[in-house]
Formats: structure tokens, C-alpha cells, sequence
């Protein structure tokens, strides 16, 4: 029986550490890529070797892009990352908001990276390629989440199909599939499924702006979102348990 083999992206956080859980479960041999690309939330990288080792992947590889050198983000250290100040809610109220409008008039925050999927995925597809996986895993949510271009169901279409004319492995007929289990999925959903898969989220790591001991600031976007998942799920998230 021919091994089925999988890239996923793999950044320790909640979505990806899920979308690998749910890959595993399936059955496919995980080959696990992480990308130190400048960040700043950097201790990211460090969850992603803990989650790499707690699933059980095949090889993990951690490659250094710096985009830094292009810059576009506050991920990048352009400017501060956007919180919620004291009392409200929402986009409105926030510390450093400074952001794009999209084309259908959805607020592209100052933490879009630019192209940061389509570099991702690329590189994904060529190491796809090198192992023999005939499915790149990314963990994208299109229901909770940032606004982000990158993230929606057409554009992961769209880069499917640039894999079909693109690598020697699709104009042979061995396409490579871009698979997101989550895009439909609420963030309480994917914490729910990654709970069912005896998925720790201890390990994973979602803040935009931790402070020095890692503890996450509460106060970004992703923190947020990674809040309200646990609240709608109905448990409590057990990084900041652990912590208090």
C-alpha cells in the first residue's frame, strides 16, 4: 500500500496544530513546514516544534525567509500591532488600526502579511513535489477570522489550480491538492473538533504580541478570536489556565 503523504503548514497555532490533527486522522504521513519569516510574535516558532513532536511528524522542517526585507505588515514590525483598548469591542477603539479597505469593503487589517499564503504555499508545493505529497494541508478559516484575502475558498481554488500548470507533478496528471479543513468551520467548531482528536492546545501558541514570558497580551486580534472560540466551545483554553 502506497503511503499517503502531506505537506501542512504548520505555524503552532490553534488552526494549523487542528488541521494537522484532522490530516493525521485521516491517515496521511505528515511532513510539517514552519517559516521564521521575521515575525515578531516569533515564539510561535517554538510551538510549532512542540506540536510537531506531540503529532508525530514525519520530518519538520523550519526554513528562514525574512520579509522583513519587504516589510507591509505590523507582524513585520511595521508599527504597532492593533489591540482593543479598554471597554470596547470590535474593530473600533483600538490601538494602532491602520489598515486597508478590500474591494468589498471588508477592513484588511495593518497584520495582513502581503502574499504571505501565496509564499507559503509555494514553497509548500515545491517541497510537495520533492516527497511525493499529493496534498499541501493549511489550517485557513474563513468565518472567524481577520479579513485576510489570502484566507477565502476562491483564492485556495484558484492556487490549486496554478498547481495543475506550474510543477512537473501536474502537467503529469499527479495533482496536488490544497486542502483546508476548517474554512467553513467557526473558530469554537475547530476547537471543538481538535478536542474530540485529543488535540492539546497548551501547546499551541496565538498571540500577535506576547509579552516577555510569552504570556498572550489578551488584547490582539488573534487573542480575541482564540478567546471567543473557547467560549463558544464551552471550555476553557488551557494555555492561560495554565498560567494563573
Amino acid at each position: 500500500m502506497t503511503e499517503k503523504r502531506a505537506i501542512v503548514l504548520l505555524s503552532g497555532g490553534l488552526d494549523s496544530t487542528t488541521a494537522a490533527a484532522i490530516a493525521r486522522r485521516d491517515g496521511w504521513a505528515l511532513h510539517g513546514l514552519t517559516i521564521r519569516y521575521g515575525q515578531v510574535h516569533a515564539q510561535e516558532i517554538a510551538a510549532a516544534r512542540r506540536v510537531a513532536q506531540a503529532l508525530g511528524i514525519v520530518r519538520h522542517v523550519e526554513l528562514d525567509l525574512d520579509l522583513r526585507a519587504f516589510g507591509g505588515s505590523s507582524l513585520l514590525g511595521e508599527g504597532e500591532i492593533p489591540k482593543r483598548t479598554e471597554g470596547t469591542e470590535g474593530t473600533e477603539g483600538t490601538e494602532g488600526t491602520e489598515g486597508t479597505e478590500g474591494t468589498e469593503g471588508t477592513r484588511i487589517p495593518s497584520t495582513y502579511v502581503p502574499a504571505r499564503n501565496t509564499i507559503f504555499l509555494s514553497l509548500a508545493l515545491g517541497w510537495a513535489e520533492v516527497v511525493g505529497a499529493s496534498k499541501i494541508v493549511i489550517g485557513v478559516n474563513a468565518v472567524d477570522y481577520s479579513g485576510y484575502p489570502d484566507c477565502r475558498p476562491e483564492y485556495l481554488a484558484a492556487f490549486e489550480y496554478l498547481a495543475t500548470l506550474a510543477t512537473r507533478a501536474g502537467v503529469s496528471g499527479r495533482s496536488v491538492e490544497i486542502w483546508a479543513p476548517l474554512v467553513t468551520l467557526t473558530k469554537g467548531g475547530i476547537i471543538r473538533v481538535g478536542l474530540e482528536l485529543g488535540v492539546d492546545y497548551g501547546l499551541t501558541h496565538s498571540c500577535y504580541d506576547p509579552g516577555p514570558d510569552g504570556r498572550p497580551c489578551q488584547r490582539c486580534e488573534s487573542c480575541r478570536l482564540r478567546a471567543r472560540g473557547f467560549a463558544d466551545a464551552g471550555v476553557l483554553d488551557p494555555l492561560l489556565s495554565a498560567r494563573d
